[in-house]
């Protein structure tokens, strides 16, 4: 049996094996989706190894805006928004939590990144109101085609194509194509 179709047969194993906690978050699902969507990413991400991934891949498949068969999930890690999006070639590290996002294909991100859903998920302007009272705004944030996020990042802005975001970085601002940049706030230390 060649590669390909082994492939193809472990993703269709997995889609049966998943089924189940798709129905449940289905039926939950109806009340409130995203929590329905994270409660059932924190149940996924701890199953190990190469079927741990293959499991995540095939249940994001299903319920995201769009997961590629053939992504690979890290352990541990957690997805927030069901509005994400995952194109092919994508390498997600183990112990991510990622909001709502687009990943562009061939696109590398190290173990314990966090991509938020922008930079205004929470209001504080006033100081009468408790801050998780005040509400916010959830941005998108697209991470470029083959662009490698290091390890420990904080992304709260979009990553232009082919950009590398040194480990350990912040990014506050959105970062053009081609960059490499690093540190908190992260800043282009050169181009590509």
């Amino acid at each position: 049996m060649n590669q390909s179709l082994a492939k193809k047969f472990v993703q269709m194993l997995t889609l049966l094996c998943i089924l189940p906690v798709f129905l449940v978050y289905r039926v939950v699902a109806v009340a409130d989706k995203n929590g329905a969507f994270a409660a059932s990413s924190q149940f996924l991400s701890l199953l190990p190894g190469k079927l741990g991934s293959y499991c995540r891949n095939s249940f994001y498949h299903l319920t995201m805006t769009h997961c590629d068969q053939g992504v690979v999930i890290g352990f541990g890690t957690v997805f927030s928004q069901s509005d994400t999006e995952i194109s092919h070639g994508t390498y997600i590290g183990p112990q991510c939590n990622i909001g709502s996002c687009k990943i562009r294909q061939d696109t590398l991100i190290g173990s314990g990144v966090h991509i938020l859903s922008g930079k205004l998920q929470h209001s504080f302007e006033s100081t009468d109101i408790p801050i998780r009272d005040q509400g916010g705004s959830l941005t998108k944030v697209e991470i470029g085609e083959d662009s490698w996020i290091g390890n420990g990042s904080i992304i709260m802005a979009d990553i232009g194509n082919k950009s590398i975001v040194a480990a350990g970085s912040v990014v506050t601002q959105a970062v053009a194509d081609n960059q490499i940049v690093a540190g908190n706030p992260a800043t282009v230390k050169r181009t590509r």
